[in-house]
């Protein structure tokens, strides 16, 4: 039955993607991304067995704020990601997928 559910999501996201204009589509996908990238930050956290009163510098209501913010500065990033005990690289990545070619654009390790 799995199979047949994603079928169905699978045509109606191309469905609507043909009746939205791209501009909307556009916007649509930039705040799926922001959400992602919010969920993200505590799944690492937890991934690595860090409880949000583990990380010196920040009281626990700043994570939890930072966690859950849609949009973060790059220097609070690097912040938190230190204080995990993580080193950070950000990247620049062909849109295309025909070129592999990538550009480390930050790297901060500790």
């Amino acid at each position: 039955m799995k199979t047949r559910k994603t079928k169905k999501l699978k045509n109606f996201f191309e469905d609507m993607e043909k009746l939205l204009p791209k501009e909307t589509i556009e916007e649509i996908k930039l705040e799926a991304q922001k959400k992602i990238f919010k969920l993200k930050l505590s799944e690492m956290r937890k991934k690595f067995g860090i409880r949000q009163n583990d990380l010196k510098g920040f009281s626990q209501v700043s994570i939890s704020r930072i966690e859950s913010r849609e949009d973060i500065r790059i220097s609070t990033l690097i912040d938190y990601i230190h204080a995990c005990g993580l080193g950070l690289e950000i990247k620049a990545v062909p849109l295309k997928k025909s070129k592999k070619e990538e550009f480390v654009l930050l790297k901060c390790l500790i």
